[in-house]
């Protein structure tokens, strides 16, 4: 027993990728998570419309984080900024255009600022309606179902292909590929298509069940959300493509695509608010593309959001999308595809010389 225990020591040893993820990577998640996993809103992006708008702005509690004043806007404009995102609250005064008297309104997709909103208006005492949009009971099923979709297709699309990869890897016929005439993007194009179509079936069966399931609305343009929804399988395809790349056998392909989807739920905003993050790690959350998936199926499906609300989700998308497919492009290149051995240059007139004299004589 001794001896097999010895064995085992020295197989972890030499394998020092696998070391680094059983020691080092669960640190480091323990302390992103650590400063990540915070259900605290201190401040909410509000504006205040109507006539005493000014006066209503320097009223309301330190939460509000009050950045417009539209004195001669009405209710209509408010419900316009609620749904582009760019407010999670919106205090119309009395007399405002739309508004018998004064109205608090509240974005109820953003569930965590919604129910902050709530309390600190009972806290406060303040003689004022609320108004949930786009989620007016606040069901957390409406919040989460959008985030579960990205979710599925995170782990459908990253694993099922970095898996799918490096089996074609060990079994060799990924490097019979290679000497035939195509190029590498043939290559990752032909090995993603596949998995792309079964990524966009689960797409659709998911979204039919939560519809049919939990009720959640889809009040915004189908179109919008097949455009976003197309962007984030082309990032985990590649960026399962990317997995497999690096990874020498299935074991440390299924190991990547766990820490590459840890990140991605806790950080992401669907669970807990990326505002809420502490300043040293909520730059992380700019770099996965769930965040922005989140963003747009959440906007599309409860707020209605047009396509001009959600351009910058949309926009970096396609930038990782564009970055983890050259990544992924160069990686198969070098580490999946064999090199093959370039024809011998033709030797030189004086190396021929020589040779022709060597064979005279």
């Amino acid at each position: 027993m001794w001896a097999i225990v010895v064995k085992e020591f020295r197989e972890l040893r030499r394998d020092r990728r696998m070391v680094a993820l059983m020691v080092a990577v669960p640190l480091l998640l323990l302390v992103v998570f650590g400063y990540a996993a915070r259900f605290d809103v201190h401040s909410v992006p509000a504006e205040v419309v109507g006539p005493g708008a000014a006066h209503a702005a320097r009223s309301l509690p330190p939460l509000f984080d009050v950045t417009r004043v539209r004195p001669a806007e009405g209710r209509s404009g408010a419900v316009s900024d609620l749904r582009t995102g760019d407010y999670a609250a919106a205090v119309v005064t009395p007399g405002a255009a739309g508004a018998g008297s004064g109205e608090l309104l509240v974005d109820g997709a953003n569930l965590f600022d919604a129910q902050a909103v709530t309390r600190a208006v009972a806290q406060a005492h303040l003689a004022v309606p609320v108004t949930v949009m786009f989620n007016p009971r606040l069901n957390t099923s409406w919040i989460m179902v959008p985030g579960v979709i990205g979710i599925l297709l995170v782990f459908v699309g990253t694993l099922a292909t970095s898996l799918g990869v490096v089996r074609e890897r060990q079994t060799g016929t990924l490097e019979q590929l290679a000497v035939m005439p195509f190029r590498p993007s043939d290559v990752f194009i032909g090995k993603v298509a596949p998995y792309f179509l079964l990524a966009s079936l689960d797409t659709v069966v998911v979204v039919a069940a939560g519809l049919g399931l939990f009720g959640v609305p889809f009040r915004g343009s189908v179109g919008v959300f097949v455009l976003g929804s197309l962007l984030f399988l082309f990032v985990t395809l590649s960026i399962g493509v990317l997995i497999s790349s690096v990874s020498e056998n299935q074991g440390q392909a299924i190991q990547l695509t766990m820490m590459t989807l840890l990140p991605q739920i806790l950080m992401s905003g669907f669970v807990f608010p990326v505002a809420s993050m502490g300043v040293g790690v909520r730059w992380i959350s700019f770099l996965l593309p769930l965040t922005y998936f989140v963003e747009i199926s959440r906007g599309v499906m409860l707020r209605a959001a047009p396509i001009g609300a959600l351009w910058f989700p949309l926009a970096m998308l396609a930038a990782l999308g564009a970055a983890a497919f050259a990544l992924s492009i160069v990686r198969f290149r070098r580490d999946l595809a064999p090199n093959i051995a370039a024809p011998p240059s033709p030797p030189a007139p004086a190396a021929r010389e020589a040779v022709a004299g060597g064979e005279a004589r």
